[in-house]
């Protein structure tokens, strides 16, 4: 085999695994963006996990995906670790997918009109319907469909590849010589263990195998062993995944390499003891791409079928070998926000969601405290303000930078619109927690300088709370819910909220000259007055950007113009019934 044979062999491989990558890309997409939270949704029992385990390992091409997704839930907290087990399981089976899909090179070995179904012919027209699809469609969806196509001729182009170069050593002694020794069952293991871990893909491995059997020299007794090998060998990227993961994590990606030895060990000293006391005729059977994949996906299946009931048992073995760490302390909600999720943005928005969805209880928490405080300060529960205060803070850095990481992947429309609306919402949330913590503030100045809140200026406070505690609510439930109603709701009561704080203004310019207060202590008013009217604004700001994305319109400025003068019957309505609910008494000169 020459050095012409070896760039060929090399070339052959990066266009499989390019092929691999590609089309197990456009299948994931094409497949709908549903299926990454399918996968941790139809875990309730173990056969299922098994079965949604392999079918999406099927579809993207890749266990080692499947296996690091079902890693980043177990790290996140959305699965427990024996479910992943199963999924696990399932996507051992499942890559066995890719080798029946190379076996279809070997198609159209005869003459006649079988070329016509040769491997040749339909890869040429695979991937020219691709190319025309990817060129020429304006749909997105059939730009995926041409990425599939694509992806597969890659991949057979590469088979082919590997298959001609690998060619000659059908007549070269010193191979023929070398595939004997890979009969012996511990060195041929080794050799599979050590390939797949190099170039890190199990489908590749089997891949190679295949074009080695296209040249009639490699028998059963040689397979097998190899099989057994490239199996251990493939967990290695998932081990390396779980680096720095959590516990559970970390046990997870090591039921893998325990699912892997123990079915590779299982089978071998089964297989090999009872080909000792009867020894199989078929030892020497010369292998096909056909039969190579159909060993492969016997060897998992029965791997499976055999572990499935004792997960229990493959959870207690994990557990031995990793221990139970001390308990640390309880972990905050941004730990859901995966980076393993990044590649899969379905998953990494929903993440987002539920962060998202937290920080606002906690900035909604956070204002019902510090308005609390008005009316029962303490010294703890100011720094409860001011504690809450940091953890908005840190919910703002923490999904922020991770919404700006899915940006990098592509993403569907749908999914643009959700990010759109995040991070309008995140910035919102903060400030609306910033101005509790100033509300906290003007409390604390009230408490401690011993300002006596007069009976006209505490009902007044009293409205104002009560129409910003329901218009916080209103924005936070619309954005937790998707609940368009409530985002509708907001803007009257916000535009109520501005003329009830200006009208107070006006009443504590009236009280300052009459003497009622200081200039000193009007101040305070002021600003507790100008922090409630900042809130409203922001709880406006979440509700007009769920609005703009309802009508398709991203001008909030040009939004509000056209709400504000339009005056719609709806928005009438909603005005009048919280002029109702929330107004103040006449002022009392």
């Amino acid at each position: 085999m020459g050095i012409t044979n070896v760039i060929s062999l090399l070339g052959g491989l990066a266009l499989f695994l390019y092929g691999v990558t590609l089309m197990g890309d456009g299948l994931n997409k094409v497949a709908g963006n549903k299926l990454q939270v399918v996968l941790y949704r139809m875990t309730s029992n173990p056969l299922k996990g098994i079965l949604v385990g392999a079918g999406v390992t099927a579809l993207v091409q890749s266990s080692t995906a499947v296996s690091v997704m079902a890693i980043g839930f177990v790290n996140s907290g959305l699965m427990e670790f024996v479910q992943a087990v199963s999924i696990i399981l399932g996507a051992i089976a499942g890559t066995s997918i890719t080798g029946w899909i190379v076996s279809l090179s070997s198609l159209g070995a005869g003459g006649g009109w079988t070329q016509l179904l040769s491997a040749a012919v339909i890869t040429g027209v695979i991937a020219t319907i691709g190319i025309i699809l990817v060129k020429f469609s304006k749909k997105q969806t059939h730009n995926q469909v041409g990425a599939i196509l694509l992806g597969f001729a890659i991949l057979m182009f590469g088979m082919t590849a590997m298959s001609d170069a690998v060619i000659p050593l059908k007549e070269d002694p010193g191979f023929i010589n070398l595939l004997t020794k890979f009969s012996n069952p511990i060195l041929g293991i080794l050799v599979g263990i050590v390939f797949t871990a190099i170039i890190q893909s199990s489908a590749a491995a089997v891949g190679i195998l295949q074009a080695l059997s296209m040249t009639g020299t490699l028998s059963f007794s040689e397979t097998f062993p190899i099989i057994l090998g490239i199996a251990v060998g493939g967990a290695l990227p998932v081990l390396i995944s779980a680096l720095g993961a959590s516990l559970n994590a970390r046990r997870t990606a090591l039921v893998h390499l325990v699912i892997d030895v123990i079915g590779a060990v299982f089978c071998g000293v089964v297989f090999y003891i009872a080909n000792a006391i009867h020894p199989f005729s078929f030892m020497e059977h010369i292998m096909s791409p056909v039969s190579v994949a159909a060993l492969n996906t016997i060897f998992r299946i029965v791997v499976v079928v055999v572990l499935t009931p004792a997960i229990g048992l493959l959870e207690k073995i994990v557990k031995s070998m990793i221990k139970d760490e001390p308990e640390e302390e309880e972990a905050a909600d941004w730990v859901l926000l995966e980076d393993r999720f990044i590649q899969h943005p379905t998953l990494a928005i929903e993440q987002c969601r539920i962060v998202l969805n937290s920080m606002a209880e906690h900035a909604q928490h956070n204002l019902t405290d510090a308005l609390f405080l008005l009316w029962h300060y303490s010294d703890a529960g100011f720094k409860r303000v001011e504690e809450e205060e940091d953890l908005v803070d840190h919910y703002e850095d923490k999904l922020g930078s991770y919404i700006i990481k899915v940006t990098s992947s592509e993403l569907t429309q749908k999914q643009n619109e959700d990010v759109y609306q995040f991070l309008h919402a995140i910035t919102d949330l903060e400030r609306i927690s910033d101005h509790a913590l100033n509300i906290a503030e003007s409390a604390q100045e009230i408490y401690e300088k011993g300002i006596v809140i007069e009976d006209e200026v505490r009902n007044e406070l009293k409205v104002l709370e009560a129409a910003l505690s329901e218009v916080v609510r209103l924005a936070v439930r619309a954005l937790r819910e998707n609940d368009h109603e409530a985002a509708h709701r907001v803007e009257p009561l916000e535009e109520l909220i501005d003329t009830l704080t200006a009208d107070m203004k006006h009443r504590q310019v009236d009280r300052l000259q009459r003497g009622v207060y200081t200039r000193q202590n009007s101040f305070v008013f002021n600003d507790l007055i100008g922090d409630i009217e900042r809130v409203s604004d922001h709880c406006s700001n979440i509700a007009v950007a769920m609005i703009e994305l309802e009508h398709e319109s991203f001008d909030t400025h040009q939004y509000i113009e056209s709400l504000m003068s339009q005056k719609n019957d709806e928005f009438e309505r909603y005005f009048e019934e919280y002029k109702e609910k929330y107004h103040f008494e006449e002022a009392t000169l």
